[in-house]
Parts: C-alpha cells; sequence; structure tokens
C-alpha cells in the first residue's frame, strides 16, 4: 500500500475495504483527552464503590435495588453525558458516550441496566420524539428519575422483528390506541416507568408507541430465570386494549422499522464497548489469579501454557479496542459533517451511525465473542475454581453468553455485513467495481518479484493490503457465480464476512501501533508491536480458511484452482515467532498485575 492512496477525507461506510487509512488521522485510546480520561476513571469509581460490593445483591434481584444504582449513576452524570443540554444533558461527543459503555460495561448486570436505559430505553425519544415528548421524558430519564425499557421482541419474533404480533388501533373517540399483544425478554422491565413499544397499527403499520407504567390494560410478567446477566431486570409485557394517548405515538405511523433499526446500529458499536470493558476486568482477575495460585511449587503465571492464554485474551482485548474507537470517531465526524449542513442534533447522530452500520454489526460480532473467549480461557485458567460461584470469573462466563444474541444474533450481524456492503456497491453508493476488476486483473498477471521494501511496516501495510484483495476476490467471484441466488447461500456469506471481520481488525490494530510508533518511537512500543503482529500473523490465517470455505463452497475446476492460488497468494504472511511475542506480553502483564495495554 502506497501513501499515494491513502484518503485524507473522512471514509465512509464500508471504503476502508477499497482505501487506505493514515494513522495520525485514525482515533485510537491513546487519543483519550483529560475530560474522557476523567470520565473513565469516574466509571470505574462509580463501579468500585457502587457495583463490585454489591453483586450478590444485584443477582439476588433485592427489590428496589437495580432502580436505585440507576438513579445514582443519574446523579452522577453518568447517564447524561451524551444528550444535549438543553434536556439536562452534558452534550458530549459520540467517542466519549462509548467511553463510559466501555468502563461500565465492567459492571456484570449493572452494565446491561445501564446500556439498555441510555440506549434502546431513551434514544427513540430523543431522536423520533416531539418536542413535547422529549421535553416530558428525556429530563427525567437523564438524570436517573424514570428509568426507560424498548419493546420489540416477541414469542415469535426475534430475529424477525417486522414479524411481530402487537396490534394497535384507534379508539372510537380518536384519543386513544389500544394495543394488544405480547413483548417478551424486555430488558428494565420490572422497574421502567417509560417503554418504547412496537405494534401495528390496524395490524400491518409497523409503528412505535411510548407507554408509561401504570396504563390500563398494560400489565408486566414475572421476573425471567436466567443462566447469566440474573441481576437484569428481564420480564414480559402484556397489552389487553392498552390505552395509549394519541400523543404517545413515537414517529409516523408505518416507520417504526426506522426507529428499531437505527437504534439498533449505535446498539451494536456500545455492546462492542461493554463487551471489551467486562473482557478487560475478566482478563485482570484471570492474571490475578494466575499469579497468586500456585503448582508444582511455582505460580502457574510461570507456565508458557498459562502465558499462551493470558497474552492470546490481551490481543483480541487490544484489537477490538482499535476497531471499536476507529468507528467511534467516524460517527463523531459524520455527525459534525451532518450538523454543518444543517441537520439537527437527532438526524446528524443517527446519520453518523447509519453511515457506518456495517462497521458496527462487525464490531457487534467481534466485541462479544471476544468476551465469551476471555471469560471461557478464565475459567479454564482458574481450572476448578473458575467453576465456583466464590470467584467472580464464573459470574463472568455466565453473563457474557447473551451477548451473542441480542442486539441481533451474530449470525444475523455476519449476514448484515455482506448484505449492507453489496447493496451499497449495487446503488453506486460504494464503488467496489473498480477495485475487484483489478484484482481479478492482478490474477491473471504475473507476480512482482521485485526487490521487497523494507521499510518499517511495509509487510505488515501490504499483508492488510492483499487481505482486502482477498475479500474483493473471493466477494465478486461469489456474486459472479451465485447471481440472484447468493441471499440462500449464508454459509457463504458468513464466511466472507469473517475474512471481511478480521482484515478491518488487521488494519485497525495496524493503523494504532503505526500511530504509536510515529509518537513514541520503535522501541517504547515493543509490546505493542508483539500484539499486532501476532494478530495480523493469525489473521492471514484465518481469513485464508473462511476464503477457502466460501471459495470451495460456490468453485469447482479450473476457476477454483484459480481463485484459491490466488487466496493464497494474498494470505501470505511472513514467518514470525509468536510464541516469544506472547510471552512478553503475558510477562508484562504478570508484572503490572492486569491488562495494561
Amino acid at each position: 500500500m502506497s501513501t499515494e492512496t491513502a484518503t485524507r477525507a473522512a471514509l465512509k461506510g464500508g471504503e476502508w475495504l477499497i482505501k487506505e487509512s493514515i494513522p495520525s488521522e485514525t482515533f485510537t485510546r491513546e487519543d483519550f483527552g483529560e475530560e474522557q480520561l476523567m470520565i473513565r476513571d469516574m466509571c470505574n469509581q462509580f463501579l468500585e464503590a457502587e457495583i463490585y460490593p454489591n453483586l450478590d445483591r444485584i443477582d439476588d434481584l433485592e427489590p428496589g435495588l437495580m432502580k436505585s444504582l440507576v438513579t445514582k449513576a443519574g446523579e452522577q452524570g453518568l447517564l447524561a453525558t451524551s444528550f444535549p443540554e438543553e434536556y439536562g444533558g452534558l452534550g458530549k461527543d459520540f467517542v466519549t458516550s462509548t467511553i463510559i459503555n466501555e468502563y461500565l460495561g465492567a459492571g456484570h448486570s449493572f452494565s446491561v441496566a445501564i446500556a439498555a436505559h441510555t440506549g434502546i430505553g431513551t434514544l427513540p425519544i430523543l431522536y423520533f420524539g416531539t418536542p413535547e415528548q422529549k421535553e416530558k421524558y428525556i429530563p427525567k430519564l437523564i438524570s436517573g428519575e424514570w428509568a426507560g425499557a424498548y419493546g420489540l421482541t416477541e414469542p415469535n419474533s426475534g430475529s424477525d422483528a417486522l414479524g411481530a404480533k402487537t396490534t394497535a388501533k384507534l379508539s372510537d373517540d380518536g384519543k386513544y390506541y389500544l394495543l394488544n399483544g405480547q413483548k417478551c425478554w424486555i430488558t428494565n422491565g420490572g422497574f421502567a416507568q417509560v417503554y418504547t413499544v412496537f405494534a401495528k397499527v390496524d395490524g400491518d403499520k409497523f409503528t412505535a408507541f411510548i407507554v408509561e407504567r401504570g396504563t390500563e390494560g398494560f400489565t408486566q410478567g414475572p421476573e425471567e430465570h436466567k443462566m447469566g446477566i440474573k441481576g437484569s431486570s428481564t420480564v414480559q409485557l402484556y397489552f389487553q386494549d392498552a390505552k395509549v394517548p394519541v400523543e404517545n405515538l413515537l414517529g409516523e405511523i408505518g416507520k417504526g422499522h426506522k426507529i428499531a433499526f437505527n437504534i439498533l446500529n449505535i446498539g451494536r458499536l456500545k455492546l462492542c464497548a461493554a463487551a471489551l470493558g467486562g473482557a478487560r476486568r475478566a482478563l485482570t482477575n484471570t492474571v490475578e489469579y494466575a499469579i497468586t495460585r500456585e503448582q508444582f511449587k511455582q505460580p502457574i503465571s510461570n507456565f508458557g501454557a498459562i502465558k499462551h492464554k493470558l497474552a492470546e485474551m490481551a490481543i483480541r482485548i487490544y484489537v477490538g479496542e482499535s476497531a471499536l474507537y476507529r468507528t467511534a470517531k467516524w460517527i463523531d465526524e459524520k455527525e459534525a459533517e451532518l450538523v454543518a449542513e444543517g441537520k439537527p442534533f437527532n438526524e446528524a447522530l443517527l446519520g453518523g451511525a447509519e453511515e457506518y452500520a456495517i462497521e458496527c454489526a462487525m464490531l457487534k460480532v467481534y466485541g462479544s465473542e471476544v468476551l465469551d473467549f476471555v471469560v471461557d480461557e478464565g475459567v479454564q485458567v482458574h481450572g476448578g475454581n473458575g467453576f465456583s460461584a466464590e470467584y467472580n470469573i464464573s459470574r463472568a462466563y455466565r453473563d457474557s453468553r447473551i451477548n451473542r444474541i441480542y442486539e441481533g444474533t451474530n449470525e444475523i450481524n455476519r449476514l448484515l455485513t455482506l448484505d449492507m456492503t453489496l447493496k451499497r456497491a449495487m446503488g453506486g453508493r460504494l464503488d467496489l467495481m473498480g477495485p475487484a476488476m483489478g484484482v481479478q486483473k492482478e490474477l491473471m498477471s504475473i507476480p512482482d518479484f521485485g526487490a521487497e521494501d523494507e521499510a518499517l511496516f511495509a509487510k505488515e501495510r501490504k499483508l492488510v493490503a492483499n487481505l482486502k484483495k482477498a475479500i474483493l476476490m473471493a466477494s465478486g467471484a461469489a456474486v459472479q457465480k451465485l447471481m440472484m441466488k447468493i441471499d440462500t447461500e449464508q454459509e457463504v456469506l458468513m464466511n466472507i464476512a469473517d475474512m471481511a471481520i478480521e482484515t478491518f481488525n488487521a488494519e485497525s490494530v495496524l493503523l494504532r501501533v503505526m500511530k504509536m510508533v510515529e509518537q513514541k518511537g520503535e522501541a517504547s512500543s515493543q509490546l505493542n508491536l508483539d500484539i499486532m503482529r501476532t494478530y495480523l500473523y493469525d489473521a492471514a490465517d484465518k481469513v485464508n480458511k473462511s476464503g477457502k470455505d466460501a471459495i470451495n463452497a460456490f468453485a469447482d475446476g479450473d476457476e477454483q484452482r484459480m481463485i484459491l492460488m490466488g487466496l493464497k497468494r494474498f494470505t501470505k504472511a511472513e514467518p514470525f515467532n509468536s510464541k516469544d511475542a506472547r510471552r512478553r506480553i503475558a510477562d508484562k502483564m504478570i508484572e503490572e498485575k492486569k491488562y495494561c495495554f
């Protein structure tokens, strides 16, 4: 990749695949400002003071406790950060709100309640409400006086949200909508005062409504008994001619899908943030345990097998952080651009999130799977004790599993990743045709065996560029071969999505470390280089495997052989001693007694 091809304009959603980013213009955790660091510390202090000492009480669903904790968070300003000042908010940027989601994400069930409240429980009203609705609800929600919840899922409609059966019919006197139906898995449902509920007006117009606790005909079921996040209130909602005032219709009749899907874009990125926050704490707990646990007359942290696990956990977290804040800043910049064009606040942020919906879907998949990996390996390092409720890692293990299901299952988000990319390409919004034709031309030409570029990061940059070519080659060939049937080949779509996720992450961590070296020098960044190079080394193999699985599913004969040869060329990585790199990474955490990157 040459710097001549780099773009200094903000990349559009999906454009990372065909354009090169510049390290100096890539936002990283190291770019947090003084105020952002202060907010981060506030989150940590809140968890230490209010949440960790009460985890068992929270998991026991002690009446009134979770609501009181939400109120306390509101009193400290942790709910109001990204909301407009005119409603009592602090008016901070999207990156800052992402920081709060990440650091409160280490709060187990509390983090779920907070994320649901500040996200799906409040944002629909902020973004789609009338001025009167915003004035009535937003100040009380962001102060913590009231709690919010979101009613979309039904017993027979989960991923197929538009298949909901709940109905809304205008009353004879025209004053109310009468809602009939049932919602399930409603986070904060047991104590919320305000619910955003989706129903079909006249049985077919998917529409959102603001429903208050105490509404006639609106009741809730008992708390669900769940495998994890036990302290998160989760109930079913029942509507039997529930009388919702006409002024509580949210947005436009028949346009509820805009609310549901736009809110999910933001929620997916913030779920990734929370998952990484939880993963960081789980890894720190695991490092501490490995140092104190002795076997064969020495700490188990001395053993190479344990060091490998600790290092791999750290690598995946670090990479996730790199991709997360790169994307959060893009959303920030898009929001600012739209505001400058005269768009109101709500349309600007929704526009930013929609622009990067592809990246948000990828982040949701990766972040949730990183947390699952970290807590699973954490239990393994704890051994038998990891299976005991006395050790927090067992709670982290149970709490993690839900993240791959809600905000759209990871399977749905993988399918969306490629579906949205192809639709943008076909709609002229994303120019994939030119780069894809360029890759095909390169495959037909004699490889360039000229002298290797020996500049720092030249090999890593070339590898990332080649991984992008592998994606363009595999996806282009799949579209040509499968044509209109490609939507039914979900396995192929998910394989290519996995190639994209690995490559986006690889580029993100490379940009972060390149920027660090530019600022601090190579000598001060050795462990970061170890993390980046280990991830890229493994990513090449993962992209190769996913690529082969996709190609072998739709190609055969000479076409198959040619594409597989191209895949092998594009996923070739330089030999690298990842064992020693992982040991260095682990040794640093053992020295610091925590995740420290």
